[in-house]
């Protein structure tokens, strides 16, 4: 099923928000597709890295990412390499953007929500792209590294599907105390919301957010003690085919 126009059901993952209101025409071609070249570049966070290699008027076509020419290579590639499910020249590429886009090579907040606001311009995309940022800057000080950016975006990418519902719950869990909270999740369900504006289909009520989540807790709070836990975020998902389903919906928010 293609995943624009796709209806999460009921108790899903992340809502419903629609589809990404991306042209179709951004959409890179890479050399010998391999995994899932067709999520790698729904990401906005590779298309935010990969516009700045692109050649001025291009079209993005395959002669114009030519990966075996990029010249800039991190320290430790083949390390990343074994970290995660990327080539060693979707490495280079993803490195050579980075390093343009963050001379520093560190990754601040303010970034991510640069790129989030230019991705998804008919909405507020601040507190979602907080969220975000959170997740991927582990130790939390305050900036990513590339080693860091890349390793998370393999998971979110191409991942297990264990390894993608870790990541989830870790964004969920706000304050990373080992539990996700119905506030927690209300915040982060109104910030993808938010996020996606106009463009959220079916069109919202106000109360929908906290619906959801009403839903999620009845499925993953086994003991009724108003909190998940992160056995029981695994255990749930896995087990229920709507919930994922929608963890198909994550290309569309990343």
């Amino acid at each position: 099923m293609h995943r624009e126009g796709m209806k999460a059901s009921d108790g899903s993952l992340l809502g419903d928000p629609g589809h990404t209101p991306l042209s179709k025409k951004e959409d890179i071609k890479w050399q010998r597709p391999r995994l899932t070249r067709q999520a790698l570049m729904r990401c906005c966070l590779v298309k935010w890295i990969l516009s700045s290699t692109a050649p001025q008027g291009s079209d993005s076509s395959d002669s114009e990412l030519e990966l075996s020419t990029v010249r800039h290579q991190p320290e430790g590639l083949d390390q990343l390499q074994a970290q995660t499910k990327f080539t060693k020249k979707e490495l280079q590429s993803l490195y050579r953007g980075f390093k343009n886009e963050c001379p520093t090579g560190l990754v601040d907040e303010d970034t991510f929500k640069l790129i989030y606001s230019q991705f998804f311009p008919q909405g507020d995309a601040t507190t979602y792209a907080h969220f975000l940022f959170n997740a991927f800057d582990a130790d939390g000080n305050g900036a990513i590294r590339f080693e860091d950016f890349v390793v998370g975006l393999s998971i979110l990418l191409r991942g297990t599907v264990h390894e993608k519902l870790k990541w989830a719950f870790n964004l969920y869990d706000i304050n990373k105390d080992g539990y996700i909270t119905k506030e927690e999740m209300l915040a982060i369900m109104k910030s993808i919301y938010d996020m996606m504006g106009r463009h959220t289909y079916p069109i919202l009520r106000e109360d929908a957010p906290m619906e959801h989540v009403e839903r999620f807790f009845q499925k993953m709070d086994r003991n009724q003690d108003g909190v998940v836990t992160i056995d029981e975020f695994l255990e749930t998902c896995q087990k229920d085919e709507n919930i994922m389903s929608s963890m198909q919906l994550f290309e569309n928010v990343i």
